[in-house]
């Protein structure tokens, strides 16, 4: 007969050798999910709508979808990044995207500079620097941004002032980008983002000082041959855009409007940085722009972007007849300016 205390000696052997198989699954199961990112969102003015969450750096966009002004987004997020979600109007709002974040998100469409983004100490530092700066010109905010990188050189939300208010300035500095960054790498020297961004600015520099194209062959996305050699009208211009970035798009107007005004007289290639060439082709389809355009789906590590020294979106490098390098980095203005005086000379 068995008594009570072999039942409850028994009970005690199944509870451990349950646990024992359990504990692993839960394990496991912590880890998966230390890795989601969870990004809820409320906005006043708005009912419904779409917008983009963009990570520039992976050239990666997905759609967001607003229902009774609330929204919500998971994915699972093995590094920090920066996620840049773009409003209709393509007015923008960073957020840090972190391991295992749970992040809220509370504003108003009509005050999009005042909205409150909480939930990890380097969100709200954000939050903070946006908060002190919405009322001030761009060089004060500039300064601060400055100032913040310098004294929170390892924070990824030096990395996104950096390329805001310095890399993305039409009148970029790049010996005061490159002393920045090296500030920042110092402070966090296995940075991948802060690693390739280093590179880029150096192949950008180098290639600034060399005056001359460098010779390159690349696919098109109609599988044709481009090369260098294409570039040989009274103005050129390669131009580096993506599918998710308003001003590049803009810029691809303005130089097909151009294109179409002096016909032969400009020549032009265009670099698409997003992960799917199939948006980018669409995107030009309907603007009716059949120059030749490169899009292999690798953004950052294109042979072709490293070759010709590419570190920003929007990007352009203006090419006389004879392959020199003119412009590079211009405002849209500058651009045209530029474009202008190479079409005038004999």
């Amino acid at each position: 007969m068995i008594t009570r205390e072999k039942r409850r000696a028994e009970r005690g052997q199944w509870k451990a050798v349950l646990y024992a198989f359990l504990f692993p699954l839960l394990l496991c199961a912590c880890g998966e999910t230390g890795t989601r990112f969870h990004l809820e969102g409320k906005f006043k003015n708005i009912n419904q709508g779409e917008f983009y969450l963009c990570d520039f750096d992976n050239g990666t966009k997905d759609t967001i979808s607003l229902r009774d002004g609330r929204f919500t987004y998971d994915k699972d997020m093995p590094d920090t990044v920066v996620l840049t979600l773009i409003f209709p109007n393509f007015s923008e709002l960073p957020i840090i995207a972190t391991p295992g974040g749970n992040i809220k998100m509370e504003g108003d469409v009509s005050h999009l500079k005042e909205t409150e983004i909480t939930g990890t100490e380097e969100n709200e530092l954000l939050t903070g620097f946006r908060l002190q700066t919405k009322e001030m010109m761009p060089p004060a905010v500039k300064q601060k941004a400055e100032e913040f990188i310098l004294k929170h050189p390892a924070s990824p939300v030096s990395l996104y002032l950096l390329r805001r208010y310095f890399i993305m300035a039409a009148d970029a500095d790049y010996a005061r980008i490159a002393k920045l960054s090296e500030t920042m790498l110092k402070a966090k020297p296995n940075s991948i983002p802060l690693i390739q961004l280093h590179k880029r600015l150096k192949a950008t520099s180098n290639l600034k000082s060399s005056g001359k194209l460098p010779k390159f062959r690349a696919t098109d996305t109609n599988g044709k041959t481009v090369s260098d050699s294409l570039l040989r009208k009274k103005a050129n211009v390669i131009m580096v855009w993506a599918s998710w970035s308003f001003d590049s798009q803009q810029m691809l107007h303005q130089l097909n409007r151009w294109k179409s005004e002096h016909h032969d007289s400009i020549g032009v290639i265009s670099i698409c940085m997003d992960a799917d060439a199939c948006e980018g082709r669409k995107a030009l389809e309907n603007d009716s722009i059949k120059w030749p355009d490169v899009c292999d789906g690798k953004m950052w590590d294109s042979p072709l972007v490293s070759t010709l020294g590419i570190s920003f979106i929007p990007e352009n490098i203006v090419i006389d007849k004879s392959g020199n390098i003119v412009g590079r980095h211009l405002s849209a203005a500058d651009l045209k300016d530029k474009v202008d005086k190479l079409l005038r000379q004999k």
